[in-house]
């Protein structure tokens, strides 16, 4: 139920962007997707990664378990790439569905389990961000026959990742950011869902909502059934803890980002096809989310 109470809103919001769409012409939706990925949903990404501390002795633990979710993601959906029939940037674009995840919804997920649950996923999600950003760059600078040098230049400056890791090192030092840009990261991090919502629902215009294609569907498999599958089973197998199994059964199990389209588009994606992959997840995921949030509360009882 918290899943859904979360979500409906953004699903609101998407159809407002569908509504309004066509009185926007492309160019500037084009505009306003530039401003999502170079400055608003970079001042998310950051304030999502510095605001809560990281713990240096859990960081090593955790972050291997979040690199083996995340890395497990990205390598099983390239085992799926035949079933795509679309051109390189939208196949990749699409690609990173299957390992990027909805932070905020993760945060309202773990408030099932006990208190702890929290601090744990905060670790996890500051080492996941910039991992998840690195993989979907590298795919998607894969099909533009760029040269070694050029590939590296987009990685190393590409606004996501940038901001995740600055966040990531700013929660490891444990000083909070000054009052002052604090307040302005996080009036530009208010505006970023929104503003991404509103984009996405806006580039549904011209797609066949349903049925999903074969691809779409493999890749939702894999992100809210395979990867919590497989979390769920090594922490019986091998009597994880409780408490960080549990919350890591989560965040393996939660919908992609809602701004996956707007990195897709920068470096050439379909705009409407990646977006109506990331609607798909985001409706599968009220289902999915809160049967594998009950299995997790299980979990940590043990």
């Amino acid at each position: 139920m918290n899943a859904l109470l979360t979500l409906l809103p953004d699903f609101a919001i998407i159809a407002i962007g569908a509504c309004i769409g066509r009185y926007i012409p492309d160019a500037g939706w084009r505009q306003i997707d530039w401003l999502s990925y170079n400055i608003l949903y970079p001042a998310l990404l950051f304030a999502a990664a510095s605001q809560r501390r990281i713990e240096p002795d859990a960081l090593l633990v955790l972050g291997l378990l979040a690199f083996a979710v995340v890395s497990t993601g990205f390598l099983l959906s390239t085992r799926i790439s035949k079933l795509s029939t679309d051109g390189p940037a939208t196949r990749a674009g699409k690609l990173q569905n299957a390992w990027r995840f909805n932070t905020a919804l993760g945060f309202v997920a773990v408030a099932a389990l006990p208190s702890s649950a929290s601090a744990i996923l905060a670790i996890i999600v500051g080492i996941a961000i910039p991992l998840a950003n690195l993989y979907a760059i590298l795919a998607l600078t894969r099909g533009q026959s760029l040269p070694p040098k050029a590939i590296l230049k987009e990685v190393a400056l590409n606004p996501f990742l940038l901001a995740s890791v600055a966040g990531v090192v700013v929660g490891l030092s444990g000083q909070p950011v000054p009052v002052l840009l604090s307040a302005l990261v996080d009036r530009l991090a208010d505006a970023a869902i929104p503003v991404v919502l509103l984009s996405l629902g806006a580039a549904l215009r011209s797609v066949r909502l349903w049925p999903p294609e074969r691809y779409a569907i493999a890749l939702h498999v894999i992100k809210l059934m395979v990867l919590p599958a497989l979390v769920w089973t090594i922490a019986v197998l091998f009597r994880l803890d409780g408490i960080v199994a549990a919350t890591l059964l989560v965040f393996s199990a939660l919908p992609t980002a809602s701004a996956a389209h707007v990195l897709a588009v920068r470096y050439g994606a379909e705009r409407g096809s990646v977006a109506l992959v990331v609607l798909q997840s985001s409706a599968i995921g009220l289902i999915t989310l809160p049967f594998w949030t009950a299995v997790a509360v299980r979990l940590a009882e043990q």
